[in-house]
């Protein structure tokens, strides 16, 4: 390995995409949901108050990842964490606050994140994670991840409430499309990043239709469990599989 191929390997902080990952991503992203909802909702902070809380927490958790100098599983995760609330604190507010909806938000935020994939391919000339080994790539990460956190929100509540689906009908669907991007994966080769960005959307409403069933009332189809008491259940049940998992950084191309 010559001193370039090194200095990429040592740059390396997103972890490899295993079956690991995406069972972290959904506890993740539950715990997002259940998050947000908590600060938003049981403090009756409002959801915009609380988008500027999570806001800024998700900021210092970038810049601390940047400035990270090798791959930290507990600092990603974190970070992926405070995506994942401002993502459905941000959500809830564009959907609902705005008044323009679930559909109209879900087209917005669709129409965002496909904007900074786009941003992000213009200028580097890839997404592939395997490639996010400068501090300009892992700034297009973080913005594209928000943008897909957010949107995963709003096609959670879309789905759940305005199709009659519930939390359970929604989930169901969304395990469904992630079992067709698995065959696919597995069966064709269909691009991998491709299949990568579909997934880390689809776990992203999953895990929101998943949350929403834990804390939300029964005669709205919840469990009406405590949201604090299930985020604190959802967060050390992330910090178990990151200790008991292997977490390892994302070989780079050279």
């Amino acid at each position: 390995m010559n001193d370039r191929q090194m200095e990429r390997h040592a740059l390396t902080k997103v972890p490899a995409v295993t079956l690991g990952f995406w069972i972290i991503k959904i506890l993740a992203t539950t715990l997002g949901e259940t998050g947000g909802d908590a600060v938003s909702m049981s403090m009756d902070l409002g959801y915009l108050v609380a988008t500027a809380i999570f806001l800024v927490i998700f900021i210092a958790a970038v810049g601390a990842q940047i400035r990270a100098r090798r791959f930290h599983p507990v600092l990603y995760w974190f970070t992926i964490v405070a995506s994942t609330t401002v993502g459905t604190t941000l959500a809830d507010f564009v959907d609902r606050s705005l008044g323009i909806g679930y559909l109209g938000g879900s087209s917005l935020l669709a129409a965002l994140l496909l904007a900074s994939l786009a941003i992000w391919y213009r200028s580097t000339g890839t997404i592939s994670v395997a490639s996010v080994h400068t501090r300009k790539a892992e700034a297009y990460y973080w913005v594209t991840i928000m943008f897909s956190q957010t949107l995963g929100t709003a096609l959670g509540d879309w789905m759940a409430d305005s199709t009659g689906l519930g939390y359970r009908g929604g989930a169901l669907v969304f395990a469904a499309g992630l079992i067709v991007i698995a065959a696919l994966y597995l069966r064709t080769k269909v691009s991998r990043t491709a299949l990568f960005w579909a997934a880390f959307v689809l776990t992203r409403p999953l895990g929101a239709t998943v949350g929403d069933f834990l804390d939300k009332p029964v005669d709205h189809g919840g469990l009406a469990l405590s949201r604090y008491a299930a985020s604190g259940s959802l967060v050390i049940a992330m910090l178990l599989l990151i200790l008991l998992l292997p977490q390892r950084a994302e070989q780079q191309p050279a």
